[in-house]
């Protein structure tokens, strides 16, 4: 089960990534080093925590908790960073990222299968030498909260300058 939702957690952070460069809104990292430099970066996460993910061992349990660690953070930033409320007692974003109407409800569901995935991986890393891994992604919340009010700011300048290239949300 561990490997399974340690896959998950990485799955979901691809899956967020997808979707965000899909509809138009960047990619995470991208206005520090750029569209090639982030495609590089999570080129080279992903596979690292997915190969984690299914080995046994003290370094794959430490990389799969920093990664629960990261996608808890990373989640809990999309709902300090944006509107939401709760609808069927879970809270969904009510607007996100320039993403349109339309695209949240399938945004919702990869935001809540990474949380689920990441949270339900950290009491695997419950171990002494892994924990550490799991709090160091998890502190991570500061500053991926800034990152994530920085890109915003900056792709609606990139939306102004390249509109063909960005979501016409980013404009509004």
């Amino acid at each position: 089960m561990r490997k399974l939702l340690a896959a998950g957690s990485a799955l979901g952070l691809l899956a967020h990534n997808a979707f965000e460069t899909r509809a138009g809104v960047g990619l995470v990292f991208e206005p520090f080093i750029g569209r090639r430099g982030a495609y590089a970066l999570w080129g080279g996460y992903f596979p690292l925590m997915l190969a984690a993910a299914l080995r046994e061992g003290e370094m794959a349990r430490r990389l799969t908790a920093f990664s629960a660690g990261i996608g808890v953070a990373g989640v809990a930033v999309h709902f300090k960073a944006w509107p939401w409320s709760l609808h069927g007692g879970l809270p969904m974003l009510d607007e996100a990222e320039g993403l349109s109407e339309d695209q949240l409800p399938a945004y919702n569901g990869v935001l809540w299968f990474w949380l689920l995935c990441s949270a339900l991986s950290l009491p695997a890393a419950n171990r002494p030498g892994s924990r550490r891994f799991a709090a160091l992604g998890l502190l991570n919340f500061p500053i991926l909260l800034a990152s994530a009010q920085h890109h915003f700011r900056w792709a609606r300048e990139q939306a102004e300058r390249e509109p063909e290239r960005w979501s016409p949300a980013l404009r509004e």
